[in-house]
């Protein structure tokens, strides 16, 4: 069982290149893949994972389950649930997928592209309270941070180097997770400059996308015409005094500062 001492991180040659300070799973996964670059070709082995999933059923049970509890109501804790769970695929990243706002962000964004993969994104910049709740949800402190099927797979490091050992095409597969063959995939993006149109609402994917992440952003979500504290029509005005008089907590979005959404 993992205790509080000091554990350190060794290369293929056994020389000490970190310490670890405590029984993090995520911190050591992260470390290990950085000790072991990519780069360089020496990708995280294929059973880095489950070791990790090991090391912190050892420890009592997972680093996630015991963040969450005392630090974030069940509400937030539901609320980020809705959005790690909208997509099977889901990148929590600076900017948006067209539109990357770290070398980070934008290497994951490559990596699924390049793995034929659908996936959700949610831009940790527009909404800084989402950003510090999930650090603490997920009990891992950087981004991006990529999930599948509501499961954090880890940063940037980790999905370089399992992408290029071939595992995260393995692990996409056991999630049940499809692949879209490069000509369909070209099909898809075809229908506009903004990613695939959807079927069934005629929306692109990013937009889709992005509305999800909106409407789950927050339990009670309004959508109205100007702020709460400044309504600009007197319906979403009534809206806010009926929900203020009930005394439930609120999100909006002003549709007329973007007339896209």
């Amino acid at each position: 069982m993992l205790n509080a001492k000091q554990h350190s991180v060794s290369d293929q040659d056994g020389k000490k290149v970190d310490i670890l300070e405590g029984a993090d799973p995520s911190i050591l996964a992260n470390k290990i893949a950085i000790a072991a670059p990519a780069s360089l070709g020496m990708a995280v082995g294929p059973n880095i994972l489950e070791t990790m999933k090991e090391l912190a059923k050892e420890n009592g049970s997972s680093q996630v389950a015991n963040q969450v509890q005392p630090s974030l109501s069940d509400a937030l804790v539901k609320q980020l649930q809705h959005l790690i769970n909208s997509h099977s695929v889901m990148l929590f990243m600076k900017g948006s997928p067209e539109a990357p706002r770290c070398g980070f962000s934008q290497k994951v964004v490559d990596i699924l592209k390049d793995e034929n993969v659908e996936f959700g994104s949610f831009d940790i910049l527009s909404d800084n309270e989402v950003c510090e709740r999930l650090k603490k949800f997920s009990n891992w402190p950087t981004f991006p941070q990529l999930y599948c099927k509501g499961e954090l797979f880890g940063g940037c490091d980790i999905a370089i180097a399992m992408h290029e050992s071939g595992e995260l095409k393995e692990v996409f597969r056991d999630h049940g997770i499809d692949t879209k063959g490069s000509e369909e995939l070209k099909q898809s993006n075809s229908g506009s400059g903004k990613g695939g149109i959807s079927e069934s609402t005629g929306l692109s994917a990013t937009l889709t996308s992005r509305l999800k992440s909106l409407i789950f952003s927050s339990p009670v979500m309004l959508f109205m015409k100007g702020k709460p504290d400044e309504p600009k029509c007197g319906f979403s005005g009534k809206v806010v005094e009926i929900l203020r008089e009930e005394k439930v907590n609120f999100e909006s979005f002003d549709i007329l500062s973007d007339d896209e959404v």
